[in-house]
């Protein structure tokens, strides 16, 4: 299906609205560690890459000098903008670009976050060789986005069913390829935490607006895998549907 990047805009296109409501992005406990484990003294100029509904960049806007918030797709800046505005943010600017080529000068930012983003994109080495760029010297990247366990099933299972759900999902990584990307592009990693994310079923997937067809597919592969799968991500079935099952998250501060 096209090229990712197109696949992104057209996916988040369709669905901004339903990301800015989404409980799981509006009030995870990840996006609170997210603000507190960065170093704040009110005079930062943060960067919100692939700001999607637009809360990370509206948790940081109180507490910072201003927020630039970007993202590759129109529809999902109209949808941020808009939420940011309501809550009464005047220090956030909205820019249309791309996490993989980001349209700043070297050295511009204090703080650069990108939250449940990554797993979109194509480039990830690009992505980070990115944001390294357009931190000062001292500069923190916080990071927050699904990752997948080490164990080579596990990983598989878990990228198959979102690339299943969403086929703008490009690979969410192992929590040592994380650790081993950052630490070879310059940072050094100060702090991390895992969080467990429990999805529901049914909004997990209609967030996507999947087809019965598609939920049907889905269903099937995820009632059928192994048990040892079944177990790791705590699939609940009743009535041969499936209820909810856990995968985790990472958030962490690495400094430039």
């Amino acid at each position: 299906m096209g090229d990712n990047k197109s696949d992104v805009q057209q996916q988040f296109g369709r669905s901004a609205e339903s990301y800015v409501q989404s409980k799981l992005h509006k009030e995870g406990k990840d996006l609170q560690k997210l603000v507190s484990i960065a170093h704040i003294d009110g005079s930062e100029k943060v960067l919100d890459i692939a700001t999607g509904g637009g809360h990370t960049a509206n948790a940081f806007a109180p507490i910072v000098n201003e927020v630039t918030a970007l993202d590759l797709t129109k529809e999902m800046l109209v949808a941020a903008e808009r939420f940011i505005k309501e809550n009464g943010h005047e220090n956030v600017q909205f820019v249309r670009g791309d996490a993989e080529k980001l349209p700043f000068s070297d050295e511009t930012f204090n703080i650069v976050t990108c939250r449940i983003a990554p797993h979109h994109f194509p480039n990830i080495k690009t992505f980070v060789s990115e944001v390294y760029r357009v931190l000062k010297k001292d500069g923190q990247f916080l990071l927050d986005d699904n990752v997948v366990p080490e164990l080579t099933a596990f990983d598989q299972f878990y990228n198959t069913i979102e690339k299943m759900r969403d086929y703008s999902h490009f690979r969410a990584w192992k929590k040592s390829e994380w650790l081993q990307l950052l630490e070879a592009t310059g940072f050094v990693i100060q702090e991390w935490h895992r969080f467990e994310k429990q999805f529901t079923f049914e909004p997990w997937c209609n967030r996507m607006n999947l087809s019965i067809t598609k939920k049907d597919e889905l269903t099937t592969y995820m009632i059928n895998t192994s048990e040892e799968i079944r177990k790791k991500f705590a699939i609940i079935i009743e009535n041969n549907k499936v209820i909810s099952f856990k995968g985790e998250a990472v958030v962490l501060k690495a400094v430039k």
